[in-house]
């Protein structure tokens, strides 16, 4: 499975914010929209990634004053990225290896879409059901060798 397979699954709503915007905004964002990050974007550019863990240091590092806190302050800066045209494989284990659960999927320089590690999981959950249905198919119409009489 390609990581275009699992956005056109999952739909390809994107959520951006300015670096400039405070962290309150963003926060709003995240609530209202029900997303666990938003991808970093000025002068058409991502410049960054905001998920709730950049949101939780920030908290913690900016103390009482973290809300007006500016976006790019709290950003993970240049994060990993995913092509359209990656194996599904290959994102779970860029995921893994470099501990970031949101991957923004890029084509040149645009912006396609965000893959999450539960979106993934979602993709890996479906196919294998395929597959299960499948094969449980196959067994139940299993070809029988000319000659062959049915089990009764």
């Amino acid at each position: 499975m390609l990581v275009s397979e699992i956005l056109a699954i999952k739909g390809k709503v994107l959520y951006t914010i300015a670096p400039s915007r405070s962290m309150a905004e963003a926060v709003a964002i995240m609530t209202e929209q029900d997303v666990g990050s938003l991808v970093v974007f000025s002068q058409g550019q991502m410049t960054g990634m905001l998920t709730f863990r950049e949101v939780l240091q920030a908290v913690h590092k900016g103390g009482a004053g973290w809300a007006e806190m500016p976006v790019e302050a709290a950003m993970l800066s240049g994060p990993m990225i995913a092509s359209p045209d990656m194996e599904m494989d290959a994102l779970r284990r860029l995921m893994v290896d470099h501990h970031q659960r949101y991957l923004p999927v890029m084509d040149g320089n645009t912006l396609m879409g965000v893959v999450s590690f539960h979106d993934v999981a979602k993709a890996v959950l479906e196919e294998q059901s395929f597959e299960n249905r499948m094969l449980k198919n196959y067994i139940r119409n299993w070809p029988r060798e000319p000659g062959e009489e049915d089990e009764k």
